[in-house]
């Protein structure tokens, strides 16, 4: 690893920070914030692309953990590590360490599993967290604090064995046994969502008077001292920032509605990434004064929110997607990988639109993706076919919805995907008569719908264990006995204030 990140020249940039200091008065007493990194936009982004090269070039946390933690010791700026995990249904938690008990403790990170809706019973609470070094990013001051930085951490249990509802292990594990193949799954996201106007207006959701507009701005039409123009703007600096490698930030169809897309990266670091992306989103817009909204479809008569998820598979660092001689450009391994998805889109389509509201969006007359089929240009199939080239050829599945659990989505389609690729020729034939033959089909249009198939589906409790399928259908079913069965023309306040991204599980309990 080179000295550039960690060696002298990291702690002479802590050194300079610590120069800064911060004066804040508190009341009567002048408080003095000594020694706190707080780097610039332009050595954030610096830093954080060499860790971000070392994770794509396959490097393993064990590989690294000395590296990082002499850094830890070494750089008085930092004060704090912030880890992070998921839960089963994809909600972010986040644990700050002082970076002196790190620096002992980090192999016995432990935290109450009964705590986290999904995870133990309380009579087998404790769970332990392991840190992913490879995960290291460093933190800009202005919107987490001067002197933090973040890591990402696998959810094991007491023995110290991966927990199975852990989809981030889960993922890693299954990452980790294509490489031992030599194949490598690569994915960009295009995650969209609102800006409405206010603090936390989600959790105060009244459907009598629904959410507020940032702006009546969209696609094209947003100036640029615009509100939506400035958010995105300062979304992007960040995201730049945390070596997001940016691709392309805009205003989407609908007013306020936003979308910044970033650079493919391997499976496990986009899923990362995804997180990021949201908890960067809210943190920016709270900082505006606006909340950052993911739901699928808050508002119903306008656009709803996706995540058009970018896939291919590289082996030895050759697409192997791509065939320039074949339709579309898209090689026959590609077309199982499509078959696989298609296959199995009932089985999977609570992993992809996990949340009441996400059936909203399933609604053809708004360019909704809910048709089982794969095209080149019709944007209401769950599969398109991007124009690419032997570098970019993919997959797009469109019908991922943007609060999915990143982790079990993705592991859910790659799963999905490997089941066509690696099937028989019986078994395939089998799979293509039933995608490609007679009408095309529909996805679920409601949770119920999407329920019956997850719980009925042998392939789920085969990928994610009949314990998780159960788990995760309770879940599910929590929020969806809370919500109206006919959800109407107008959202309402259950689908919003019991969603899994939205309320915590203190408030969920005093409901």
């Amino acid at each position: 690893m080179s000295d550039k990140v960690l060696g002298a020249s990291a702690v002479e940039v802590g050194e300079r920070a610590a120069i800064k200091g911060r004066d804040r008065d508190y009341g009567s007493v002048l408080w003095k914030q000594p020694h706190l990194l707080d780097l610039s936009y332009a050595e954030l982004e610096e830093k954080n692309l060499e860790v971000k090269a070392l994770r794509l070039k396959g490097a393993k946390s064990d590989e690294v953990k000395a590296k990082f933690l002499d850094y830890l010791k070494n750089d008085a700026g930092v004060k704090a590590v912030v880890v992070c995990f998921s839960d089963l249904e994809g909600r972010l938690h986040t644990l700050d360490y002082d970076k002196k008990f790190i620096l002992g403790a980090e192999d016995n990170l432990t935290f109450d599993g009964s705590s986290i809706r999904g995870f133990t019973a309380q009579s087998q609470s404790d769970l332990r967290l392991k840190v992913d070094w490879t995960t290291f990013r460093w933190l800009p001051a202005d919107l987490f604090g001067a002197g933090k930085v973040l890591v990402f951490g696998n959810v094991c249990d007491k023995d110290g064995s991966l927990y199975k509802s852990d989809f981030r292990s889960n993922l890693s594990s299954l990452c980790d046994e294509l490489r031992a193949e030599g194949i490598t799954v690569n994915v960009a996201p295009e995650v969209e969502g609102f800006l409405f106007k206010g603090e936390k207006v989600e959790q105060a959701f009244d459907e009598k008077t629904g959410f507020e507009l940032a702006t009546m701005s969209g696609y094209f039409s947003s100036l640029p001292q615009d509100t939506l123009r400035l958010f995105i703007d300062k979304f992007a600096e960040v995201k730049r920032a945390l070596a997001f490698q940016n691709e392309k930030d805009h205003p989407e169809v609908a007013p306020a509605q936003f979308e910044l897309n970033f650079r493919y990266s391997v499976a496990l670091d986009t899923a990362d990434q995804i997180q990021i992306y949201k908890l960067l989103a809210r943190q920016v817009a709270k900082s505006m004064g606006f909340t950052a909204c993911f739901l699928p479809k808050p508002i119903q008569g306008l656009n709803g929110s996706g995540m058009h998820t970018n896939m291919s598979f590289s082996k030895d660092g050759v697409n192997m997607f791509y065939d320039a001689s074949k339709e579309w450009s898209l090689s026959e391994t590609a077309k199982k990988v499509v078959t696989g998805i298609l296959y199995y889109a009932n089985d999977c389509c609570l992993l992809i639109n996990s949340s009441v509201n996400a059936y909203r969006r399933l609604d053809p007359k708004f360019e909704a993706p809910n048709e089982i089929k794969c095209s080149a240009v019709d944007r209401g199939s769950m599969v398109r076919i991007p124009i690419g080239n032997e570098k970019s050829a993919r997959i797009e599945v469109r019908t991922v919805a943007p609060d999915a659990n990143p982790y079990l989505a993705l592991y859910g389609l790659i799963k999905a995907g490997l089941a066509g690729m690696k099937a028989s020729a019986e078994e395939l034939s089998k799979m293509e008569k039933k995608v490609y033959g007679g009408k095309v089909k529909k996805l679920p249009g409601n949770i119920y719908e999407a329920l019956e198939h997850f719980e009925g589906s042998d392939f789920i409790k085969d990928v994610l264990g009949e314990e998780n399928q159960q788990k995760y259908a309770a879940l599910k079913y929590m929020a969806a006995e809370r919500s109206p069965k006919d959800l109407g023309t107008k959202v309402k306040t259950g689908e919003v204030i019991y969603h899994h991204d939205i309320t915590n599980q203190w408030i969920w309990n005093q409901f």
